[in-house]
């Protein structure tokens, strides 16, 4: 009943727009930050005897939300009373802004009903924007507090980190596509991307990329359980002596679940063979525990082998990439040579390699950015480096998914292809026997054996209107010759005079060069003969006067009486 009102004009409807897209990054940051702030607070007022403010724990809790984006932050009450860095990033902490930003960039673009969506960069710079101006609130915030953060790290890594995860929203709300290149990209590159090979081959790269390094953190963690249950009494004695009350364990027990996936990152640098650095005087790697480790009392650090030479034990841990290598190798074959593919649509050798080649290459990249954000300083002179070297790692990741996953993939691309091989012969060779009654189990050789047509008059005997024929064409259904007659067809006689040529079957033998065919076997003949158990195997015989003078050529007459 009511006037609706005055609708938005374009410019103004795209300024809301940008508007929301803004807001919708800084409630992302919000709901981050409040998050952190919830838990943290819970710790504070359960904790009997907390000597701290309620100021002390919500900056604490915004340091917590800063580390958790990759910013390096600064205590500034320490026993020696020197500022320590803390650089070590919780990577479990690190997943829920990244995942509060990659969605608000992706519901963006989603259209609400009455406005139109924004424009991809549009988006993007709007939640990036919203998201950094809460950031940034927080890092005033915490200034001069017992946690501060350090101005540079707020650019790299953690705007880094937010641009990232925001472009991925983006990406993904876009349909996840492949290019196009920018404008000033050579012409050779726009070419590559508009070929669907090259797409599909891009893909099967990230996909056997992902999974090598899926594997191995997964093989990571596993030695971090390994070691923890065969030194489950230091890790137990490290865990009561930290907090003697309950509120105390419980901050523990969060803080260590949240560094299990560092300890996996860790793991998995120790089975590749660079391990990782107990400060700046010590490296724990297979081959040996060197040095003297500068080891904080921590539950997860008690998983630390015994300082000394390596053993078998040790030497074990490099299964863990030799299965991220099988993996890249299996992730390469799945589409070099799919199973259900013939031999002519799977990738040739030298791709195949590529593939898996830069499959390795990714794998490595990949582990070489969760070991640095896995490792950093935790204080000063002996820990100042605490976790493994970034490029060590990255490096080793490349060399061991190359070595295991190029040569794989070839040999399992060889294989399925053998497979399909044999598998086809195989099929072939079914075919040719069954298609063929003649042709006997025992062997493969078909030798020609003339069988000769019946005359017509032969072929036309019936009685009473509803007898059988005696012959019927051989290529029918359930005789399953080689002619082209149906099941149960009746043929009729040849006409006089225009009896075809003898017709090859093809008889199973395998014969001696020089020897000659023998008698053709039942199972060459024809389907009708011997089929009715009424009729008599004389009722087949001619009894034209003809027959005697072609069956005793010497008692014929002389060849010009007719």
């Amino acid at each position: 009943m009511t006037e609706s009102s005055p609708s938005l004009s374009a410019e103004q409807d795209r300024s809301a727009v940008l508007a929301l897209a803004l807001l919708r990054g800084a409630v992302a940051a919000g709901l981050g930050l409040g998050s952190v702030t919830v838990v943290v607070l819970a710790l504070w007022i359960s904790a009997p005897a907390s000597d701290s403010s309620p100021g002390s724990a919500l900056h604490a809790a915004a340091g917590l939300w800063l580390l958790a984006h990759g910013a390096e932050l600064t205590r500034a009450h320490t026993l020696s009373g020197v500022p320590a860095p803390v650089g070590i990033v919780p990577l479990l902490l690190a997943v829920v802004p990244v995942w509060l930003v990659h969605r608000a960039a992706r519901d963006v673009l989603v259209p609400d009903e009455g406005h139109p969506a924004p424009s991809a960069r549009g988006a993007f710079g709007m939640v990036v924007g919203g998201y950094l101006l809460v950031g940034a609130v927080a890092a005033y915030y915490v200034r001069g507090g017992s946690l501060s953060v350090q101005l540079p790290s707020l650019l790299f890594p953690s705007a880094v980190v937010v641009a990232g995860a925001a472009a991925a929203g983006v990406w993904t709300a876009s349909g996840r596509p492949i290019g196009p290149p920018p404008s000033w990209a050579p012409v050779s590159l726009h070419e590559a991307l508009a070929r669907s090979r090259f797409r599909e081959r891009a893909g099967t790269v990230w996909r056997a990329a992902a999974a090598g390094v899926a594997v191995l953190l997964g093989g990571g963690a596993l030695l971090v359980a390994v070691a923890l249950v065969w030194h489950a009494h230091p890790a137990q004695r490290s865990f009561v002596q930290l907090s003697g009350d309950w509120s105390g364990r419980v901050a523990v027990l969060l803080l260590a679940l949240v560094l299990v996936p560092n300890a996996a990152v860790w793991g998995a640098a120790y089975g590749l063979g660079p391990g990782f650095a107990l400060g700046t005087a010590s490296t724990v790697t297979p081959l040996a525990f060197s040095g003297r480790p500068a080891i904080p009392g921590f539950p997860l650090l008690a998983a630390v082998p015994a300082e000394g030479p390596g053993t078998v034990l040790n030497w074990s841990a490099g299964a863990v990439p030799v299965a991220a290598g099988v993996t890249v190798a299996w992730f390469t074959v799945r589409r070099a040579a799919p199973p259900d593919a013939g031999r002519e649509d799977a990738w040739g050798p030298w791709g195949t390699a590529l593939v898996a080649a830069l499959a390795a290459v990714g794998c490595g990249a990949g582990t070489a950015v969760l070991a640095a954000a896995a490792g950093g300083p935790l204080g000063t002179r002996a820990l100042a480096e605490f976790g493994p070297v970034w490029w060590l790692t990255g490096a080793a990741a490349l060399v061991w998914t190359a070595l295991v996953g190029v040569p794989g993939a070839l040999l399992l691309r060889a294989w399925r292809l053998r497979e399909r091989d044999e598998d086809g012969e195989d099929g072939e060779e079914a075919a040719y026997v069954a298609g063929d009654p003649g042709v006997a189990a025992a062997g493969k050789t078909a030798v020609p054996v003339p069988v000769p047509e019946p005359s017509s008059g032969d072929a036309s005997r019936e009685s009473g209107g509803g007898g059988r024929r005696w012959w019927r064409r051989s290529g029918g259904r359930d005789g399953g010759g080689i002619g082209g007659g149906g099941a149960g067809e009746e043929a009729a006689g040849p006409v006089p005079g225009d009896e075809p040529a003898p017709r090859r079957t093809p008889v199973a033998a395998s014969l001696p060069a020089g020897a000659a065919p023998g008698p053709v076997p039942p199972a060459a003949q024809s389907p009708a003969q011997g089929e009715d158990e009424g009729v008599a195997p004389y009722d087949f015989l001619p009894t034209g006067p003809w027959h005697e003078r072609t069956a005793r050529p010497e008692e014929a007459g002389p060849s010009g009486s007719a």
